[in-house]
């Protein structure tokens, strides 16, 4: 029997898959009207689990792994065309639609905002990307940023997200997960770490060097170069300058953004220390009332799903069913649980499409915890 044979073999089984697929999910919409009649929920872990075990007990060894996927994804592809058919909306999918409608058409110019840092930080350069005339307030810690946002000290915060280079600010999703705040817009900036000393200092004198961790980790490799200088971590690049600044020590550098010599009477020993040119940090703009601007069209959401097998599976086949592009997906741990971690997912699709409803509705569902931190546009 030649190839060509074969494969029309392969697909006359393919057209009895579709035929009994097409069947199947006739029958999922009649499962679902009733359960809308009762009530009753569409996920039911239970059948499935005994569905599996069915399928399992069926199947050639070689061919139970295989079987089991496809049937899972069989599972998955149900709820939702089910989900579909019922027009379920959640809650939260209700206040999203609300918000869309109610907030402003135009993006606010002259707030109050939240920065961490001094005059010079990179947090105040990205407000002031975002909004036209801002009138910053600096806080000493991520954590004073997001208490003037909860207690109305402050309409709108500024906090670094993810940079190109070094990674998530893993800082300020813990954070996320701990306050009510929703992130409106975001900014991304491009990132030039300049080695700044006072006036007259050679950098063969420099014994000490201060900047932010991110900044750090971002110079790394002009770092090397300098193997007997002391590496400082303070709390951001401009008050690294500043410190400088306002030592009695010469021997002392800031890695900071060239803005901060000028600003706060420094030499620029070295410009575009960062290892890699293209580098560049996410800054969110946070606020404590849900805002959905014109033309959003990235979402935020944090879920914690049981800590079983299968279970991460299961919400990344919504996506995968929907047809919805993920961004980003990062962990974090759970405080106080070993080993369990809550999963924060970037994705795209428009906010006014039924795939964007049925997604948050679904995952609202499913999870054993589930936030969500907002949808807004990102200015490049």
């Amino acid at each position: 029997m030649d190839i060509n044979e074969l494969r029309g073999q392969i697909d006359g089984v393919d057209r009895q898959i579709i035929e009994l697929y097409t069947q199947r999910m006739k029958i999922s919409e009649d499962i679902a009207a009733y359960k809308q009649s009762i009530g009753k929920a569409i996920y039911d872990p239970e059948r499935e689990r005994k569905k599996l075990v069915e399928v399992a007990s069926q199947v050639p060894d070689g061919l139970r792994t295989g079987a089991l996927m496809l049937f899972s994804t069989l599972f998955e592809l149900s709820s939702t065309h089910q989900m579909q058919v019922m027009n379920k909306t959640s809650d939260l999918a209700r206040r999203i639609t609300d918000a869309i409608e109610h907030t402003a058409k135009q993006f606010p110019q002259f707030p109050i905002v939240a920065c961490q840092g001094v005059e010079g930080a990179y947090s105040q350069i990205a407000c002031e990307k975002l909004f036209n005339t801002p009138n910053i307030m600096y806080f000493n810690n991520f954590e004073g940023v997001f208490s003037a946002i909860e207690n109305g000290m402050c309409e709108y915060g500024i906090l670094p997200i993810e940079n190109s280079t070094a990674g998530s600010v893993n800082r300020i999703y813990d954070l996320m997960a701990q306050h009510n705040c929703y992130v409106v817009r975001s900014v991304r900036l491009k990132i030039d770490h300049s080695l700044l000393a006072k006036p007259g200092t050679k950098q063969g004198e420099i014994k000490e060097i201060f900047s932010h961790e991110q900044a750090i980790n971002q110079c790394a490799g002009f770092l090397k170069t300098m193997p007997h200088v002391k590496v400082t971590v303070v709390e951001n690049t401009a008050i690294a300058a500043k410190m400088v600044a306002e030592s009695d020590r010469s021997d002392v550098a800031a890695l900071s953004s060239h803005a901060c010599a000028s600003l706060y009477g420094l030499d620029c020993l070295a410009a575009s220390v960062q290892d890699k040119g293209n580098n560049f940090t996410r800054f969110i703009c946070i606020s404590k009332n849900l805002e959905i601007y014109p033309g959003a069209d990235r979402t935020s959401i944090m879920c914690v799903v049981a800590h079983r097998p299968g279970s991460l599976y299961k919400v990344m086949s919504r996506f995968f069913a929907l047809g919805i592009n993920l961004q980003k997906l990062e962990s974090r741990p759970i405080p106080d649980r070993d080993f369990e971690y809550m999963m924060y997912f970037d994705f795209d699709t428009p906010l006014y499409s039924p795939e964007f409803v049925q997604v948050i509705s679904e995952l609202e569902d499913m999870c054993e915890e589930f936030r969500y931190f907002g949808s807004y546009s990102e200015i490049v």
